[in-house]
C-alpha cells in the first residue's frame, strides 16, 4: 500500500512531535505499573487494550480488512519482535530510570544499518558506519560503570534495542505491501493471543482498582494513538526530515521520568544521549539518498 505524495513537512513534525510525547507517556505509565504488577501482565494490558480500542473505533468501519493481510507467518513474525521488545523494556524499566532506558533503545536504528546489508541486501556507506559508531560510543557513556545503572537492566534495554531492529527491518520489508492499521493490529492481537495462556502461571496483578485500571487505559490510548500520529506523520512528510525528530523522544522521556518518577540523568548521561540524538541525526540526513 503506497502512501500519499508527502506535501504538509509542518504537519508532519507536528504530528510527529505528537507521536513522541505518548510514547513517552506510554513507557512511563509502563513503569509506573510494573512496579505494582508483573512484567507479563502488564505488557498483555498494554497489547489487549490497543486491540480493543482498534476494534471498537476502527472494526465498525473496516470489518475484515483490519486484520486480512497477504503475509500471516511474516505479520506474526514481526509481530513476536515487538512482543520481545515490549518484554524487554518493561523489564528494564522495573531497573534503570526511564530516560537512560529509552537512551539505550534508540540505538534500534544502529543496529538496524548493522542487519541491512545482510538482510536487505543495502548497501552501506561510509557516513553511515560513521553514524553508527558514533551512536554506540554515546550508548557506551550512558551505560557506563558507575553511571547508577543495572547491568542486567542494560543487557535487558540492549536486547529490546535489538528486538526493534529486527522489527524495523521487517516492518520496511512489509511496508510497501500492507495496511499499515492492519500491521498495527496484528501487533495487538499477536501480542495478546501469546500472553493470554501465561498468564495464570504468573500470579493474579495487585492491586486492581480505579487506579490501575486507569493505567491500563492509558497504556492503550497511549499506544493506539502514538502509533496512529506516527503513521499520518510519514504521510506527511518524508522520513529523512521526521526520523531525527522522534528522537526527541528520549527528551521527552527525560522529562517524564523527572516529572514522574524524581529521575533526572546526570551531565555525562545527557552527553551520551546528545550523541545519540546526533548519530541519528546522521543516519537520516545520509538517508536522503536511496541506499
Amino acid at each position: 500500500m503506497s502512501a500519499p505524495p508527502a506535501g504538509r513537512p509542518i504537519v508532519g513534525v507536528a504530528l510527529i512531535v505528537m507521536a513522541t510525547a505518548c510514547f513517552a507517556l506510554l513507557d512511563g505509565t509502563a513503569k509506573s505499573l510494573a512496579a505494582m504488577w508483573p512484567v507479563i501482565w502488564v505488557a498483555w494490558a498494554r497489547y489487549t487494550a490497543q486491540g480493543l480500542l482498534m476494534a471498537v473505533v476502527l472494526g465498525p468501519l473496516r470489518g475484515r480488512r483490519l486484520w486480512h493481510t497477504r503475509s500471516p507467518g511474516r505479520q506474526g513474525v514481526r509481530a513476536l519482535f515487538l512482543l520481545l521488545t515490549t518484554l524487554a523494556v518493561v523489564t528494564a524499566l522495573q531497573r534503570m530510570p526511564l530516560a537512560e532506558t529509552t537512551a539505550v533503545v534508540f540505538t534500534a536504528p544502529l543496529f538496524v544499518v548493522l542487519l541491512s546489508r545482510r538482510i536487505l541486501g543495502e548497501t552501506v556507506g561510509v557516513r553511515r558506519w560513521i553514524a553508527t559508531a558514533l551512536g554506540f560510543a554515546g550508548a557506551l557513556v550512558v551505560t557506563r560503570p558507575g553511571g547508577g545503572l543495572t547491568a542486567d537492566g542494560v543487557l535487558l534495554a540492549g536486547f529490546g534495542a535489538l528486538s526493534l531492529a529486527l522489527y524495523q527491518v521487517m516492518t520496511r520489508q512489509l511496508s510497501h505491501q500492507e495496511d499499515p492499521f492492519v500491521m498495527l493490529f496484528w501487533n495487538a492481537l499477536v501480542g495478546t493471543a501469546l500472553l493470554t495462556p501465561v498468564l495464570p502461571w504468573v500470579g493474579t496483578p495487585d492491586p486492581i482498582n480505579l487506579g490501575t485500571m486507569g493505567q491500563v487505559l492509558g497504556l492503550g490510548l497511549s499506544a493506539g494513538l502514538g502509533h496512529f500520529l506516527l503513521i499520518r506523520a510519514f504521510r506527511e512528510a518524508p522520513a529523512s526530515l521526521l526520523s531525527p525528530v522522534s528522537y526527541l523522544q528520549i527528551l521527552a522521556a527525560a522529562g517524564v521520568g523527572w516529572l514522574f518518577f524524581g529521575q533526572l540523568p546526570d551531565v555525562t548521561s545527557f552527553l551520551g544521549m546528545t550523541v545519540i540524538i546526533l548519530a541519528g541525526a546522521l543516519l537520516a540526513w545520509d538517508g536522503r539518498k536511496p541506499a
